[in-house]
């Protein structure tokens, strides 16, 4: 999670805690054992961060017990895949915010399970290869701001994920705007349509991990705030603009999307009426040597041009003059 120290090489990362830190008057006081967390928690002024990767159901458990957690909020952490929320439950804040990464062509949602109290800070980070290095490290570079305590870490964390989002949003938008370029040259419009339906998923994937997110980040500087958040407004109100722009951004690439599809669905017809003016023009080209044909193939024995000589080279002639002018006709008009 947030400050995590990076994995160890070539070692698979089991769950583990991460850090576990004792923070008083907005500076570090030391890496404590998680044993020693109820001890730090007892001295005014100070507050415990802990981090956790991919907790088992017994470091939730331990957790629970030492820092005194809502058992609903920690059955939330244990099943994960929760959908981004903000829940109270007394002095309790419970935060729910997904991660995106990009992992080859796909999105990947990871979790980050945020629990807020008074004095502490526990982060469960789960299904997620990225880390937080950064963050501890930026917070404790600013110890004027580490001073507001466990509410300035919430903010911290999540202004972290959120801007996690602008990267992943470019890197589809660049995908979608590789797409629109190929719409009037490549010769596969199937393989068109294709791709397009696979940016307009990622769009729905982001949308679903940001949208939730920008309708309970207002509860966090409008109106009633919850205490561990007081005197924070303009921070957090600075994540939800974040959070504007990203969802705006979406829903202008989605509308993209649409568009996009509804023109290559376009070119399709159009090619493919082209095609059905070539096919007609073509078939108006045989309709009147097989009609004029025909009509000398009745067997009646009273025609009157049967015994002409030059009947023949005259119908010719005839089937020629107007085929050649039924195919000027159509060239001109870009039948043909």
């Amino acid at each position: 999670m947030v400050g995590e120290a990076p994995d160890f090489i070539g070692v698979p990362s089991p769950a583990m805690l991460i850090n576990c830190v004792a923070y008083e008057e907005g500076r570090k006081l030391a890496d404590i054992d998680k044993r020693d967390i109820r001890n730090y928690l007892q001295r005014p002024g100070c507050f415990v961060w802990v981090a956790l990767r991919d907790a088992t159901e017994e470091e939730l458990s331990e957790m629970q017990d030492e820092f005194d957690l809502h058992p609903l909020a920690v059955e939330d952490a244990r099943h994960g895949h929760q959908r981004p929320k903000i829940e109270e439950y007394g002095d309790l804040l419970f935060v729910v915010v997904n991660t995106v990464d990009v992992v080859g062509d796909e999105l990947k949602i990871g979790e980050v399970d945020i629990f807020v109290g008074r004095n502490y800070v526990l982060s469960v980070r789960q299904h997620s290869e990225q880390g937080f290095l950064g963050v501890r490290a930026r917070a404790e570079r600013e110890p004027e701001l580490l001073r507001n305590g466990a509410g300035y870490v919430l903010y911290a964390l999540v202004d972290a994920v959120v801007d996690r989002y602008f990267p992943v949003l470019d890197a589809v938008e660049t995908e979608l705007e590789s797409v629109e370029q190929q719409l009037f040259a490549a010769k596969d419009p199937r393989a068109n349509v294709e791709s397009l339906y696979y940016v307009k998923q990622k769009l729905t994937t982001l949308k679903h991990v940001t949208g939730p997110m920008l309708e309970y980040s207002g509860k966090l500087f409008g109106g009633r705030v919850p205490q561990v958040c007081a005197g924070l407004g303009e921070y957090f109100r600075d994540v939800y603009d974040h959070l504007v722009r990203v969802n705006q951004s979406i829903d202008t690439a989605r509308d993209t999307v649409a568009t996009a599809i509804q023109v290559n669905l376009g070119l399709v017809q159009i090619s493919d009426t082209e095609v059905t003016k070539r096919l007609a023009a073509y078939g108006a080209l045989v309709a009147v040597p097989t009609m004029i044909v025909g009509i000398y193939g009745m067997n009646f024995k009273h025609m009157p041009e049967l015994d002409w000589p030059l009947g023949y080279p005259l119908v010719m002639a005839v089937i020629a003059a107007i085929d050649l002018y039924l195919f000027s006709r159509f060239r001109k008009a870009g039948w043909l």
